[in-house]
């Protein structure tokens, strides 16, 4: 603790006599984090009431946490976020447009032709996810892009 108050001590006189200022961790100090009011279990949706913001005050605090109620608001958490500890964004995923073995309609089109067919997707996915889905008519697996609308978007081989 002692030699690294002399170090700072040292770096701050070789920075005055050099004419630079110096302020030690600004660049982490200025900010906020936002942690959970309570603890947030897996596979549970985060809305702005369960989180609150602070303000920063460790500078060794490492990069790649929430900061903003916008990025999280509608996440759902891939494991526990506990109350008061930031909330890492690698902890978190969106919330799934559509659900295996649920009922979906498929729909494949090229110029003028649109098909659509029933279909059950066999992984759960967000929207844009690439997912395989199974036609319910034919029995055939099919690839295809989950769409905002919940539909899958099948692609061309």
């Amino acid at each position: 603790m002692m030699f690294a108050k002399s170090i700072t001590k040292t770096a701050a006189r070789l920075a005055f006599a050099l004419g630079v200022c110096v302020l030690p961790f600004a660049s982490h100090a200025a900010g906020v984090a936002l942690v959970p009011e309570r603890t947030i279990y897996p596979g549970e949706t985060i809305t702005s009431e369960m989180v609150r913001s602070v303000d920063i005050t460790n500078p060794n605090l490492a990069p790649g946490f929430a900061a903003d109620v916008g990025e999280i608001d509608g996440m759902v958490a891939t494991r526990t976020l506990l109350p008061g500890r930031t909330i890492p964004v690698a902890s978190l995923r969106e919330a799934w447009a559509v659900e295996r073995g649920s009922h979906v309609t498929i729909f494949f089109s090229e110029g003028g032709l649109t098909i659509s067919a029933p279909g059950t997707p066999l992984q759960n996915a967000s929207v844009g996810e690439l997912i395989r889905v199974r036609n319910v008519d034919s029995g055939v697996i099919v690839s295809g892009t989950v769409m905002q609308n919940g539909t899958i978007r099948v692609v061309r081989k």
